[in-house]
């Protein structure tokens, strides 16, 4: 335990409170591998962000990691530019990252690469915010401009998060990285609230006791806007997010977020073992990834994987970064690949689904002012309509622009989820007009829509996983696996990871936290250890380890 003085918010997720942000940072490094098993070849499947973390982290340490990758690298964050500009670029999966996120940004900051404020609604960075609820529309610059019901309702949620919930506690337990504290107060919140959902919670709160305050909170929400998408899932996805900020003080990545897992893809480690200077990720794959997996199973020596060349290589430990549910029929499994218990764990796995479309604009002409009105035509905007948000993202005033015209989740985006892009901008165009009834949009489009649906991606099936009321215990399985002392010999050595598996799906900092997860799992597993002054995960297990609820 550390009760150090308090310092900012970071994404120590409760569940398992370890400090990963420290561990990367230590002089001592992660660990260290026998000599002999130096040069060692590990799989490592899936080149998204957690991936390029497994992948880099294990050349570090010496071992020869070959990765396996489907599509692009990148995975979610996955950075279209456009053609008509290639210096603009439309991010389709993660495009917010908080600060809070101080592994992620161990990488961001090893890379050199620049950010700036994310214009949710509401920020400092954001001009001016259009709320726009059942036909009435407010645009403000600030909270303190909203509406009295929608600063109500604000001060509701506030209420309700300090009176069921502790949050000053378990803020100021993160902020001090007490451990202690925060694992006490947070296991009574995980007995209580496992099945419990988001909207159930909302209703048998005193303060959200009318249904126009529940159905104003789902509409404008907080942080990023409106959640009434995640009313079904557990309220403890909510909590999570809530109590590590990780829905505030959001930035972007200049360039892209695609920037990060291919400079990690690309990049010269300074101090690296066994590996001569120079060596990266690509110049040890000669400058591609070998193509996807497409069959798992256990040997004798091992865990053969067959790509979609159909050729098979053996390794002593495989690191699998893509969503679970690819396991159930993308990639031929040998059933012993993971305990039964496991695989109904991955069975019962819940995605959210979610939309986007963005088009290039000839400039950031929603600056421009109504001499009318004295106000922008056109604003950072959330709506219950069919585009529900709308984003803006300008590099000045002479330059071309992006607008996300519709980010949606669920079943706002199984809505268009049938649609060509085209077919998308005409019916979110129609929308935006009743809500800009004198901004002509479709006027200064000069691009093509870029549109996606993560449900319908077929190595992906969902944009990430949100446990839904009940499943606490499922997914404390799939995140413990990299820890594997307790299972029999013929089961270790396939180490799951990925945003998906970590307790914050949907945050990339989970996806890099449970990459380092299967890093540690590795050294263990091939007879390394860490730095007795910098133990990893693994070895503060049995302190940390998440609440096992009761199964019978």
């Amino acid at each position: 335990m550390s009760t150090a003085g308090p310092s900012p918010t970071t994404m120590l997720v409760p569940d398992f409170p370890f400090s990963y942000d420290r561990w990367l940072s230590h002089p001592a490094g992660l660990g260290a591998l026998p000599e002999a098993l130096r040069g060692t070849e590990v799989a490592v499947v899936g080149g998204g962000m957690a991936g390029m973390t497994a992948a880099y982290e294990l050349m570090r340490l010496g071992l020869r990691p070959v990765v396996y990758e489907t599509g692009q690298l990148g995975g979610r964050m996955r950075s279209v530019p456009f053609p008509e500009d290639p210096r603009c670029v439309a991010e389709m999966g993660a495009m917010r990252f908080p600060l809070s996120a101080r592994s992620l940004f161990h990488y961001v900051g090893m890379l050199g690469l620049a950010t700036r404020p994310f214009p949710n609604p509401l920020a400092d960075c954001t001009p001016s915010t259009v709320v726009d609820l059942g036909g009435s529309r407010h645009l403000v610059r600030s909270a303190d401009e909203l509406p009295g019901l929608y600063q109500e309702v604000a001060e509701a949620w506030a209420k309700a998060l300090q009176e069921r919930a502790e949050l000053s506690t378990v803020r100021d337990a993160i902020q001090r990285r007490d451990t202690e504290t925060l694992k006490a107060v947070w296991n009574r919140l995980v007995t209580e609230f496992d099945d419990q959902s988001f909207y159930g919670f909302l209703a048998t709160t005193p303060a959200f006791r009318s249904f126009r305050y529940r159905e104003t909170f789902g509409q404008v929400g907080f942080g990023t806007g409106g959640w009434d998408t995640d009313f079904p899932n557990s309220f403890l996805e909510i909590l999570r997010v809530v109590f590590t900020e990780a829905d505030d003080n959001q930035v972007q990545i200049d360039g892209g977020a695609q920037r990060v897992p291919l400079g990690l893809w690309q990049h010269v480690p300074a101090d690296p073992v066994h590996w001569p200077a120079g060596t990266s990720l690509a110049s040890l794959h000669g400058g591609s990834p070998r193509p996807g997996a497409v069959g798992l199973r256990r040997t004798a020596g091992g865990i053969a994987v067959r790509d979609a060349g159909q050729e098979e290589r053996e390794y002593p430990a495989v690191v699998y970064t893509p969503h679970v549910w690819t396991l159930l029929h993308r990639v031929d499994c040998d059933p012993a690949l993971l305990p039964a218990a496991h695989w109904t764990a991955v069975e019962r796995t819940h995605y959210m689904g979610a939309s986007k479309l963005f088009v290039l604009v000839d400039r950031p002409f929603w600056r421009d002012v109504d001499p009318v009105t004295g106000q922008h035509v056109m604003s950072m905007t959330l709506t219950d309509r069919l585009p529900r948000g709308v984003y803006l993202f300008d590099e000045g005033p002479d330059r071309p622009a992006v607008m996300c015209l519709s980010y949606t989740w669920n079943d706002d985006s199984l809505k268009v989820a049938t649609l060509s892009a085209e077919e998308r901008l005409r019916a979110l165009l129609a929308r935006l007009a009743e809500i800009y009834p004198d901004t002509d949009i479709r006027s200064h489009i000069i691009s093509e829509p870029i549109t996606v649906t993560w449900e319908t991606e077929p190595h992906f099936m969902g944009a990430f996983k949100s446990n839904l009321p009940g499943q606490y215990r499922y997914q404390r399985r799939l995140f413990t696996q990299f820890v594997q002392e307790g299972m029999t010999p013929e089961q270790r050595g396939f180490f799951l990871c990925g945003d998906d598996v970590s307790w914050t799906a949907g945050f990339a900092e989970g996806a890099v936290t449970t990459a380092l997860n299967a890093v540690w799992g590795v050294l263990h597993h091939l007879g390394g250890a860490a730095h007795p002054a910098n133990p990893g995960p693994g070895d503060l297990f049995e302190t940390l380890a998440p609440l096992e609820l009761p199964y019978a």
